[in-house]
């Protein structure tokens, strides 16, 4: 589930392993290239932490990082 919070989406992903976080990752990132929206995150052992704010807007929540989400979503999903 996203948290709203400090003019940013957030949420934390665990996986079975590092394997796994980093394919989610690489599937996030081609969505995110393509989307030319790309999320700050972080990455230890089978945790992704991703933050969403659109820089050149303020730093602030834009209907990019609304967009961006609901495609990460996705990506769990299927």
């Amino acid at each position: 589930m996203w948290k709203e919070e400090n003019n940013t989406l957030t949420q934390t992903f665990k996986f079975k392993n590092f394997v796994e976080a980093f394919g989610f990752m690489s599937k996030v990132a081609l969505v995110a290239e393509k989307m030319s929206h790309h999320p700050e995150w972080k990455n230890v052992y089978n945790t992704v932490e991703i933050i969403l704010t659109t820089h050149d807007e303020g730093n602030t929540i834009t209907e990019k990082d609304r967009k961006l989400a609901k495609s990460i979503d996705e990506i769990i999903t299927n």
